[in-house]
């Protein structure tokens, strides 16, 4: 690790006023200034500012500082978001790190992370060699030629199925955005990675109300049961009545560039019974356009059986 200045400001405003990178549970930046990815040379330790709380009044709002463990513990946040939060690294980590920061996580590409490799995301226009070489983690849906990394966060899969926005504030003021949208796809510019501008810094997360998302889950298809990434996740709601889907969310993460809202998946659900015939077809459309590298061909099913099993979790054992 590189030497670095630390400050440590105690209001938004003295944050914004100065320049350097935010540190809040150091759970994704300190472990990439040991690998001399990030050599900031001014740290911002943001710990001590007024950016916590979660309040379940009207939707949920999450202060950006929020810990992921305080969330997922909390009895007023929707089930697919406090489940992905659970499934999220180890008990530790998630005792440490921030929902803000756990939005704004990079990519864990072994090529991104390894300094000695090209990597397009780290040093644009050097190659992506995860395209012909070693690709199993990689993403199906979303990529190009430049970039093929997943994005990391569970949680973010679960926030964007519900049309979180987040709040941005900055010197020239503040700005409210869609999770959905504050995500881009690589093209040809895989390291712009958000819409996060010079100088802003997340303060708020901000859920819908959505009643019916108590009737939610996030499932998680891992190669070992704790603290491990996503091959692939599924983040579903589903809003039955009079043994009909009235309404659905789903997402899908670990095979993605972005955290992936399934649309079609949604549409397809709505007006069906909740029936496992239904869930199969459903499913069927979440793949359309993927495009599988030489070693996660294996995720197209992946894909649809995820969702299948996330939706018939919900079902199971219901009146409807």
């Amino acid at each position: 690790m590189r030497p670095f200045e630390l400050t440590a400001p105690t209001t938004v405003e003295a944050a914004l006023a100065q320049t350097g990178m935010y540190v809040a549970g150091g759970t994704t930046l300190v472990d990439l200034m040991k690998l001399n990815v990030l050599t900031p040379h001014h740290v911002l330790d943001i710990n001590a500012l007024p950016l916590r709380g979660i309040d379940t009044a009207d939707g949920i709002r999450f202060g950006a500082l929020e810990r992921m463990s305080d969330i997922a513990a909390h009895p007023g946040v929707y089930p697919m978001i406090s489940r992905a939060l659970s499934l999220s690294a180890s008990q530790q980590l998630r005792n440490m790190a921030s929902i803000g920061g756990n939005l704004l996580q990079r990519t864990r590409c072994g090529y991104f992370r390894d300094v000695a490799m090209p990597c397009n995301k780290r040093e644009p226009g050097s190659g992506c060699p995860a395209v012909t070489d070693a690709n199993r983690m990689h993403a199906i849906l979303g990529a190009s030629g430049s970039c093929v990394a997943t994005h990391a966060s569970d949680v973010a899969v679960s926030l964007v199925a519900l049309d979180t926005e987040i709040r941005l504030v900055s010197g020239q003021g503040d700005r409210t955005v869609k999770l959905a949208d504050f995500y881009r796809l690589p093209g040809d510019t895989p390291a712009v990675e958000n819409d996060l501008r010079p100088g802003e810094l997340i303060t708020e997360v901000i859920v819908p109300r959505l009643d019916w998302a108590q009737h939610s889950t996030y499932v998680k298809v891992r190669d070992r049961q704790s603290y491990e990434f996503a091959l692939c996740s599924a983040a579903v709601a589903l809003h039955v009545q009079d043994s009909r889907i009235v309404d659905a969310r789903v997402a899908v993460g670990g095979v993605a560039t972005v955290p992936w809202r399934l649309h079609r998946v949604e549409a397809a659900l709505r007006g069906a019974p909740p029936t496992a015939a239904a869930f199969d077809e459903a499913a069927g459309v979440a793949v359309e356009g993927a495009k599988p590298l030489s070693n996660n061909r294996f995720k197209v099913s992946l894909v649809k059986s995820t969702i299948f099993r996330a939706l018939v979790e919900l079902t199971e054992g219901s009146s409807a």
